[in-house]
């Protein structure tokens, strides 16, 4: 029995899978493998051919072709992380039906409301069902929402096997957020001609074009001396910090940029005088 992409979603959100830059292990968080198990079990369970590579924490999936002829294989791809900004563990979520504008009250205790004069784009979904949390989490749905509609999408041909179709390839990789996605990603083992990635966007977006990023750390090595003393001989870790930051072109941040313009991201910051 099929059920609906939204049951879906809401089931796969309730799996905490953050990924964890400081991490070493692959995935880099256990919830990650939790999902991908879950899902490879359900691709089976619907007549997929389906396996998690326990090496990767990459799930791949087969849908065999039920047409005659050389038909091209198309692949479809997700990832199951979220980002690891905001905690991605006990989503709260909560359906709002037929949005009406205005103010939405996400948790009226810790006062945290999602409003169109900070989010203009809601004024987009005016009569929408919007899916939002209590605001203490991330809803996931970067890319937990992709995963759920490639997984309708097999159910859909799975479960209804007069729709012709051909081979559909299906993979879905870990620690996209972190830039470590397709580290051990197997193109001819996914075995696709072509493929798309399902991921965050405007309804009906198509992208044919990907960024570029480099991260980079840097750490400052200060010395702290009691400040009555310190002229001449202290060296404020966190004030070099700022004044590196302060070198690199100051509209050049995504604050300012749009469209080709490159940037520069203070991703975070963390230190003492030492």
């Amino acid at each position: 029995m099929n059920i609906s992409v939204l049951d879906r979603f809401l089931k796969y959100v309730s799996v905490g899978s953050q990924s964890d830059a400081d991490s070493s292990t692959v995935p880099s968080t256990p919830g990650q493998t939790e999902l991908a198990r879950l899902l490879a079990g359900e691709l089976k369970d619907m007549g997929a051919q389906a396996e998690l590579d326990e090496d990767s924490g990459i799930v791949y999936a087969s849908i065999p072709s039920n047409v005659e002829g050389n038909v091209p294989v198309i692949g479809w791809v997700a990832h199951v992380d979220t980002a690891p900004g905001v905690s991605g563990s006990g989503v709260n979520p909560r359906i709002i039906r037929s949005y009406d504008g205005g103010d939405i009250q996400l948790n009226p205790e810790q006062g945290i409301v999602l409003s169109p004069a900070v989010f203009p784009e809601l004024a987009d979904y005016l009569g929408q069902d919007l899916v939002v949390t209590d605001g203490t989490t991330l809803l996931g749905a970067d890319d937990k929402a992709g995963v759920a509609e490639i997984m309708d999408m097999a159910a859909s041909f799975l479960l209804n096997p007069e729709r012709p179709h051909g081979e559909i390839r299906i993979a879905f990789t870990p620690d996209e957020e972190i830039g470590r996605g397709t580290d051990a990603f197997d193109v001819a083992r996914f075995g696709a001609d072509f493929a798309y990635t399902v991921d965050g966007g405007a309804l009906g977006e198509i992208e044919y074009e990907n960024f570029n990023a480099a991260s980079a750390v840097v750490t400052v090595q200060g010395s702290s001396i009691h400040p009555g003393s310190a002229k001449g001989r202290m060296l404020n870790a966190c004030l070099v910090l700022m004044e590196f930051q302060g070198m690199l072109p100051a509209f050049q941040n995504p604050a300012f940029t749009e469209g080709y313009e490159g940037f520069y991201h203070l991703d975070s910051l963390r230190g003492d005088v030492e």
